[in-house]
């Protein structure tokens, strides 16, 4: 509830520059006007003590307020903002201000009003009660915005890869490989897809064209997949003593240059990440033949581990 203008001394003695004296009178109008019933001479006579002494930040605040209570928000919310430009800013407009800011939604704004009265005064009961709103109403927005952010996210993910304007090839070899939406196929790299037998150079540039038009790549989607796949990689080895070696270093795997560099490539730096990987993921860094992937397999082995299978 914004303070009522009859809660403060009305002191426009203090203004620096203006009429003050012009400003008193025709504030004094407009309160004998509110009591009379007669809004509009009380506007009129609250507009003139501004322009009287537009410094004067009872007469601000005096109008700001009644433009408040009509629904004039806009006005008055630049009325607000000029009078806590002054040093020090009237108290009553901060919280004004902070409860309109609030209103509309801008919270960090609201939050800087109150953080001005509660710097100066600690236990201010009201300043206290509407920070308590004004976070409360912060985290509530940031909730339903991740929840929406999610939900769109999650919407765009499950769309089925039918919706797309692909070949019947295309569509045929993702079906097979069980690629049913466009959250699968974001969880699949290119050397996956050319690992899958009839999957050709024309499909893969195809389905490339299409998610780069949406603003997409294949692999995207692969960190939260790697992240899910080390977890079920660590809870199938659990109990068997087997889940210690996954938080080793792949260094202690002692490949070769050419092996070492390839899994620095895709950021490998765990057994837990290398066991998380397929072999297409492996065969699709440059460099990386046959023999470096013969020599991770053994290494693999050795600590009671293996590549993660690319179930079709």
């Amino acid at each position: 509830m914004p303070t009522n203008p009859m809660d403060i001394i009305i002191g426009a003695g203090e203004a620096v520059s203006g009429d003050p004296r012009a400003c008193t009178a025709h504030l004094d109008a407009a309160e004998k006007a509110r009591v009379a019933g007669n809004k509009e001479l009380m506007f009129s006579e609250m507009r003139k003590a501004v322009a009287a002494d537009p410094s004067n930040p009872d007469a601000m605040f005096y109008l700001a307020y009644a433009l408040d209570l009509v629904g004039e928000e806009h006005e008055a919310m630049s009325l607000y903002e000029r009078c806590v430009e002054r040093s020090p800013a009237p108290v009553n407009a901060l919280i004004n201000l902070a409860v309109m800011y609030e209103d509309n939604g801008d919270f960090p704004r609201a939050e800087k009003c109150l953080r001005q009265v509660l710097d100066t005064d600690p236990n201010h009961p009201r300043a206290r009660m509407y920070m308590k709103d004004v976070t409360g109403s912060r985290e509530m927005h940031l909730d339903e915005e991740h929840d929406r952010d999610l939900a769109k996210r999650n919407a765009l993910l499950d769309t089925p890869v039918t919706d797309f304007e692909l070949s019947v090839r295309a569509r045929n070899c993702l079906k097979k490989m069980n690629i049913r939406s466009l959250g699968d196929l974001l969880r699949i790299t290119e050397a996956e897809l050319m690992a899958y037998k009839n999957f050709g150079e024309a499909s893969l540039i195809e389905i490339k064209n299409m998610l780069t038009a949406k603003g997409l790549r294949l692999g995207q989607g692969l960190d939260d997949a790697h992240r899910r796949i080390r977890k079920e990689v660590f809870d199938s080895l659990r109990g068997s003593g087997g889940e210690a070696a996954l938080s080793k270093p792949v260094g202690d795997l002692k490949l070769s240059v050419r092996a070492r560099k390839a899994l620095q490539l895709l950021g490998i730096q765990t057994l837990g990440d290398l066991a998380a990987r397929t072999e297409a993921e492996l065969m699709g860094v440059k460099n990386f033949g046959a023999t470096s992937l013969d020599e991770v397999k053994i290494r693999l082995q050795e600590h009671g581990l293996k590549l993660r299978k690319l179930e079709f």
